[in-house]
């Protein structure tokens, strides 16, 4: 069986060779059943990756916003409990010696004027509420106030979070060692929490009319950076529909213009190769169309006259055993005679064109003896030219296409140095190498002639396209040069262990002498 089966493969529609098996679904169905495979995968049908990237982008960056304020709230309300306890520590420290002072510069002093100036001068207090009572417990001046007064703009869930527990301490107010009656101190954070209310909405404020600019530029950013992304993927849509005519022009950002490049690079490389593939195409119909006009030639030249003489020989022999008279021995060996030599002629003829469809030997004989045969016939045909052949080494076969492979080149390469290059000696050798420690092997092949060698601006023609076309196939690589005398012609075939059949003789096959 052929080692290499569905390697190429030339699509009907638009003549590309494609690396394909051999059963292929038509192309709206390949589409389909691709799209079918994207949307099969895990995760496709979610709401996320339903969403744009620049929508997923601006999503991602609102939810670091969202981080960061309930980090930052979590700060502020931890700070202000701070300072708010550390506030109505510091003015409820201050009561003390403000009452002491009172005292000290009072003169001659009643209580109750003393009472009444202590309760004038604590009511200016801020963060704090203080009673003065008298010794009866009767409260001096105004009555005292609630804890919550409707004037304060902080709304309840925020006094919640950062107001201290409610406190109250007694101060008694004793003069000359005699106790005149007392004065109750409560906290009151309720204005320290305003100004920190007036100040977290004001930095929400800002900081939400900042973000809103900064999605806004993002949005606009985001969505020029991924512009080019979308000509891309344009782009990639138009060359998986085989239109290589698909061009992107090149963004502004550096890393989205070397992508553009090598996808124009691509593009080209695709077209390229698919303008290839088509001449290709053409030209192994028209050597189809050649090969098969020559052989109808040489059915008609050579087949034709020695099948009429057979007919005029077979005419003949009836012609004689008919007649009146004993058949004439001499005249029906005659014609037995002529007829076995007709009969040779065609049989030679048959095999020339056999093996020139197909060489009969290969898979039969080792390849080196097959090359060695070829070479044995260029130089009974060609008397006037030398060829030399060292084939040592080879496995017995690499596969059907790798033989055929390497024959049809060599055959190829001595034809164009006999035929344009008018050489008197050609060289034909392969061998092959191993990578030391891998099993990976490559065939190669050198033909060299000493002809006129290539001339400037030389053509390929089909015989050479054939040549490149078959070796790339096997993915390997083709060169023709210039040899000074001559041309040369190298090939490298990358040969899988498993592909070669390793049964190579002692002493390599001798060549057959011409």
């Amino acid at each position: 069986m052929p080692k290499y089966p569905g390697r190429l493969r030339a699509n009907g529609q638009d003549g590309d060779l494609i690396a394909a098996p051999m059963t292929m679904m038509p192309k709206s169905a390949e589409f389909e059943h691709r799209d079918a495979e994207r949307d099969a995968m895990p995760g496709r049908a979610s709401v996320w990756a339903s969403l744009p990237t620049r929508t997923r982008l601006v999503v991602v960056v609102l939810a670091i916003d969202v981080i960061a304020a309930i980090v930052c709230c979590a700060v502020l309300v931890l700070n202000a409990r701070s300072a708010v306890k550390v506030e109505m520590n510091a003015t409820r420290a201050t009561v003390e010696p403000l009452v002491a002072d009172t005292i000290r510069m009072a003169r001659n002093p009643t209580p109750e004027n003393l009472l009444h100036t202590l309760d004038l001068r604590l009511q200016t207090l801020r963060h704090v509420r203080v009673a003065v009572f008298d010794a009866a417990g009767e409260r001096i001046g105004f009555v005292l106030p609630d804890l919550r007064r409707d004037d304060h703009v902080a709304p309840a869930w925020f006094v919640a979070l950062i107001a201290p527990p409610p406190e109250q301490h007694e101060l008694p107010i004793v003069v000359n060692g005699n106790p005149i009656g007392k004065a109750v101190v409560t906290a009151e954070p309720l204005d320290e929490i305003d100004e920190v209310w007036g100040y977290a909405v004001s930095l929400s404020l800002a900081s939400l009319l900042l973000n809103l600019a900064v999605l806004a530029a993002l949005t606009i950013a985001f969505g020029r950076v991924l512009k080019p992304l979308e000509r891309l993927a344009d782009g990639l849509t138009r060359l998986e529909r085989h239109d290589y005519t698909a061009h992107l022009d090149l963004p502004a950002s550096r890393e989205l213009a070397v992508i553009a490049e090598r996808f124009n690079r691509v593009a080209g490389a695709l077209a390229e190769a698919r303008a290839a593939n088509g001449r290709l195409n053409r030209q192994l119909l028209t050597a189809q169309d050649d090969e098969g006009r020559r052989i109808a030639l040489e059915l008609h030249d050579e087949f034709g006259p020695c099948l009429f003489a057979l007919e005029a020989n077979a005419a003949s022999v009836a012609r004689i055993a008919e007649g009146e008279n004993a058949p004439d021995r001499r005249k029906l060996a005659a014609r037995a005679a002529e007829i076995s030599g007709i009969v040779a002629q065609v049989q030679a003829r048959n095999r020339e064109l056999l093996n020139r469809l197909r060489p009969h030997a290969l898979g039969q004989v080792p390849l080196a003896e097959c090359l060695y045969l070829l070479l044995a016939d260029f130089g009974r045909r060609h008397p006037g030219t030398a060829f030399e052949g060292r084939f040592e080494g080879l496995a017995r076969c690499y596969g059907d296409l790798v033989d055929l492979t390497v024959f049809r080149c060599i055959q190829e390469s001595m034809t164009n140095a006999v035929r344009h290059g008018n050489a008197t000696h050609v060289s034909a050798q392969a061998r092959e190498s191993r990578e030391p420690g891998r099993g990976i092997a490559t065939l190669h092949v050198e033909i060299r002639d000493d002809g006129s060698g290539l001339k400037p601006g030389h053509g390929t023609g089909l015989g050479l396209s054939g040549m490149r076309e078959r070796v790339e196939a096997l993915d390997g690589s083709f060169t023709l040069d210039n040899a000074a005398p001559g041309a040369v012609v190298r090939i490298a075939i990358p040969i899988e262990p498993e592909e070669a059949e390793d049964v190579r003789s002692e002493d390599p096959p001798a060549p057959p002498s011409s």
